[in-house]
């Protein structure tokens, strides 16, 4: 199966792992990741729940991802899932 790739700056092949699903357990709603994404992939949710609002992050907007993994690496409960995508 052949996937999206690109060239690196030093002319090395690199194949993008764009975003897949977020965890919702695991998200904490810090919004470390929203902050780090520079193309509007990600929004808040809030989840009312017995008077305590709990917000977690949602994919708003899939196709604006470039496949960076930034907002992966910034999160510390690692709920973010990658793949890259096939031609």
């Amino acid at each position: 199966m052949s996937y999206i790739t690109a060239l690196t700056k030093n002319k090395q092949e690199w194949t993008p792992q764009f975003i897949k699903s977020i965890d919702e357990e695991l998200c904490i709603g810090c919004g470390r990741c929203f902050k780090v994404c520079a193309h509007d992939v990600l929004a808040f949710e809030e989840l009312d729940e017995d008077d305590s609002a709990k917000m977690f992050m949602k994919i708003e907007n899939d196709g604006n991802c470039i496949g960076c993994q930034a907002c992966g690496r910034t999160c510390s409960k690692k709920c973010f899932t990658f793949e890259p995508v096939a031609l």
